[in-house]
């Protein structure tokens, strides 16, 4: 199948077995890998686009250029525009209600980047060296040694138990409204190893003109990550424009204290883990209904996709393929963080587009004022 007919809708099987999936190990291998991992920045590359001019007789958009100005002209442009066109028409045989227009993004990988490994990872390491100087007893505990002296490699080695170990110690027994206040701090100075820009700064220019472009078109827009909820919900909406109650991501366990002022307390326990075949589970949870577009980049975005366009009617599965070395990063099938490997095989008979970030993006990075 070509590229041009991505846009093809596929129904495949449903009835994927759910198992629950830790997305912890990826990060580990992630970190020990990091010392080696270089990337560059170079200037995207201008394009012209004749699309323009050819718009009324392709049946296309006239103003398709200004809104997605970040992507480059051709059919994974023209696709994706023509679906959003083609379900909010009422004049359309494709026609969605609006209600029922409902988008799910990935985030980690699709909205910002992941490398060399989450964000939300570099967060709890920075906040173990914060807390350290009153935990003497990190200083020979694993994982915390590790993370308190950059030792990679240490951090790889205590494996999944040890991950866990220093997230839960780190973002748990603070109240709901410390814990937003943590991570606003920590994002406003933050910086990519790399990338050499604030990690609110790694956002994709082309996908938040997609999301704006689909809310004027009156679809809800919401968030499914593998990533904290609560961490994520403190930035969607100044990053994103999503608000906090379209998140969906994996959860700790949280109590209520009514003691002294009322407040809702984390617990070092994990409630949900939002990954791979679980995914479906926490978006039918919040929405009671199934996505018509699903945005995803790797592996663990899968069952997601599946179960979007396994559905009636118009729908679209979208993967974003990291293929740009000189201004991100270019990885797929055996990648520790983000790896894509049964998506690139099975997109084209599903019917799914393929999003090439160095051909298809004119722009990788959004530039923020503040």
């Amino acid at each position: 199948m070509t590229r041009s007919a991505f846009l093809t809708i596929r129904m495949p099987p449903t009835g994927m077995p759910i198992t629950l999936c830790m997305p912890v190990l990826a990060a580990l291998a992630a970190l020990a890998a990091f010392a080696s991992l270089t990337t560059g920045c170079a200037a995207p590359k201008a394009a012209s686009d004749p699309s323009a001019a050819a718009a009324t007789a392709s049946g296309l958009p006239s103003d398709l250029p200004s809104r997605l100005p970040s992507w480059r002209p051709g059919p994974t442009r023209d696709a994706i525009v023509a679906f959003v066109d083609r379900v909010s028409d009422p004049a359309s045989p494709d026609f969605v209600p609006e209600g029922e227009r409902l988008a799910v993004f990935d985030n980690d990988g699709t909205l910002w980047a992941e490398r060399p490994f989450y964000f939300q990872l570099a967060f709890a390491i920075d906040r173990v060296r914060k807390l350290a100087p009153d935990r003497p007893e990190w200083r020979t505990q694993e994982p915390f040694r590790s993370a308190i002296e950059g030792d990679l490699d240490g951090l790889a080695a205590s494996g999944e138990h040890g991950l866990l170990e220093l997230v839960m110690a780190t973002h748990a027994g603070m109240d709901s409204e410390a814990f937003a206040e943590e991570v606003e701090a920590w994002t406003s100075e933050a910086t990519h190893p790399t990338l050499g820009r604030r990690y609110i700064e790694c956002l994709y220019a082309p996908m938040l003109e997609l999301l704006e472009l689909l809310r004027s078109r009156g679809f809800t827009v919401a968030i499914c990550s593998g990533g904290g909820t609560e961490f994520l919900r403190v930035l969607a909406e100044d990053l994103y424009g999503v608000p906090p109650e379209l998140v969906v991501g994996s959860r700790i366990e949280m109590v209520y204290v009514p003691d002294g002022e009322p407040r809702i307390e984390r617990r070092p326990a994990i409630a949900f883990v939002n990954d791979k075949t679980t995914k479906p589970i926490g978006i039918f949870e919040r929405f009671g209904r199934r996505p018509i577009l699903a945005v995803g980049n790797s592996d663990g975005d899968f069952a997601m996709l599946e179960w979007t366009t396994a559905g009636a009617g118009p729908r679209l599965g979208v993967l974003l393929h990291h293929t740009d070395a000189d201004r991100e990063f270019a990885y797929d099938r055996t990648s520790p963080v983000g790896r894509l490997d049964r998506g690139l095989d099975e997109a084209d008979d599903r019917g799914w587009l393929l999003i090439d970030m160095a051909e298809d993006w004119d722009r990788v990075f959004a530039e923020r004022s503040n």
